[in-house]
This record gives structure tokens, C-alpha cells and sequence, in this order.
């Protein structure tokens, strides 16, 4: 008799919106099982099979939280984590929606962006890296074009932490490779999604493809890097935006 394919399993930061919701929905598609964390409870605005059984509330600005939160995730998890997506990010606005930048940006809000999209990830894949080598699986940190320019609407202190979680994928893949985990970024551009900042449209004017990127296409990068397809491919940086960064 045949033994059953045991179904991969994703954890997955940041996945009520944009990015993390179009993640969700293809690997799910193509018959995973989703593990969702967000500091909000499952919304059922969300429609994916098990969705509400299957979600970890944690406040990934609060390290403390995040560590006390590993062992619940553990207990989901029956010993095996196939792939972890570190998506989740803030970038704080000033009044009006303004840039925060260096000099107007207060310790606090430093550190709380930093806890969120830099500190959260490497907390999780330590915590579950024995479930992660179990699998043989596969990191994918979500960064962004911001850490490598001055963006205009994206903050200091986002930025910063993009270009440190960009450096830390690369760390990751030295010290993660030898038990067989794969540890990869992408760094999506200008993609279509509720909370784009007023005027990114008229960035389409300087991008090469000339148009926003779609949730879907970031997705499809990120399973590509989770999948068998990318079996060699480790520490690189994928860069997701129409050629923006040329």
C-alpha cells in the first residue's frame, strides 16, 4: 500500500492583508496547511480552510510575547515546520501621513519597528528550528526595496530594519544551512494592496515594467522559495519589483 504524502506546513507572520493574504490562498491552493500569526484574532474576512483553528495571536512588537508564544506554535506543528514566512512589518506614519525620518523618529518607535521586522524573525526560526530541520525546510524573510535606497514614502526606521533583516537572511543561511535549512529574502517594490501610501501610483513613471506589482506575483516568489524547485537556493535576495531597482 501507497503511504500517504504528509501535507506541508507553512507559518506564516503578517497575513490578514496584502502580501500575507495572497500567501495564504496559494499555499493553499496548492494543498498546504497554513499556520497564520498576526496580534489580532482570526478574522473571517479571511477565507481559508481551518482558518480560525489554524491562527496564533502574538504581538510581534513584544520579544517577550513572541519567545512565550514559540511552545503554542510547537504544539500545532506534529514535530515538522516545512516553511516559515517572516512577512509581518510596520512602518509608522507622522501626522498626515508623513516620512518619519531620522531625526523625527522617537527611540520608541525605533524600537518597536525593529521588534517587528527584524527581531521577530530570527525569534521564531531559532524557536522552531528544530520542527524547521525536521522537514528540511525553508525561511523566506519578506524585505523590501526600501532597505537598499531612500524611499519616499517608506520610513527611516522600516527602512533600517529592511536592510538589517536583508544582512540577517544571509547570516541565517550560514549558521541554519547545516541542518539542512534553506533561508532566503525577497524584497518586494510598489505592490498593489489597501495601504498604499497617496502618490505610489506615480512611481509607475520610473518603474521599467511601467505598473504596480500584484499581491499573487510576490506570492508565487515566495513559494518558489519554499518549494523543491529552489532545492539549492540559499542566502540570496529576490528582488520583486518590475526592475525598479535597476
Amino acid at each position: 500500500m501507497t503511504q500517504q504524502k504528509r501535507q506541508k506546513t507553512l507559518l506564516l507572520t503578517g497575513a490578514s492583508r496584502g502580501i500575507g493574504h495572497a500567501t495564504v490562498k496559494c499555499f493553499s491552493d496548492r494543498g498546504w496547511r497554513v499556520l497564520t500569526c498576526s496580534r489580532h484574532p482570526f478574522s473571517p474576512h479571511c477565507p481559508w480552510p481551518g482558518g480560525e483553528e489554524n491562527h496564533i495571536q502574538i504581538d510581534l512588537s513584544d520579544p517577550t510575547k513572541t519567545m512565550a508564544a514559540i511552545e503554542g506554535i510547537r504544539e500545532k506543528l506534529n514535530g515538522s515546520l516545512d516553511a516559515l514566512v517572516n512577512n509581518a512589518g510596520i512602518s509608522p506614519k507622522g501626522e498626515g501621513g508623513r516620512r518619519l525620518n531620522t531625526i523625527d523618529t522617537d527611540l520608541q518607535t525605533w524600537g518597536q519597528v525593529f521588534h517587528v521586522n527584524f527581531f521577530a524573525p530570527i525569534v521564531l526560526a531559532r524557536g522552531l528550528r528544530r520542527e524547521l530541520q525536521a522537514a528540511k525546510g525553508a525561511v523566506v524573510n519578506v524585505t523590501s526595496i526600501a532597505g537598499g535606497r531612500v524611499h519616499p514614502f517608506a520610513g527611516a526606521a522600516y527602512a533600517t530594519s529592511k536592510a538589517a533583516l536583508a544582512a540577517l537572511t544571509r547570516e541565517m543561511a550560514h549558521d541554519f544551512g547545516p541542518l539542512g535549512v534553506r533561508v532566503n529574502a525577497i524584497a518586494p517594490g510598489e505592490i498593489e494592496t489597501a495601504i498604499l501610501s497617496p502618490g505610489t501610483e506615480k512611481l509607475t513613471e520610473t518603474i521599467p515594467l511601467r505598473r504596480l506589482g500584484q499581491p499573487e506575483e510576490v506570492a508565487s516568489v515566495i513559494y518558489f522559495l519554499c518549494s523543491g524547485e529552489s532545492s539549492y537556493v540559499s542566502g540570496v535576495e529576490i528582488e520583486v519589483n518590475g526592475a525598479q531597482h535597476v
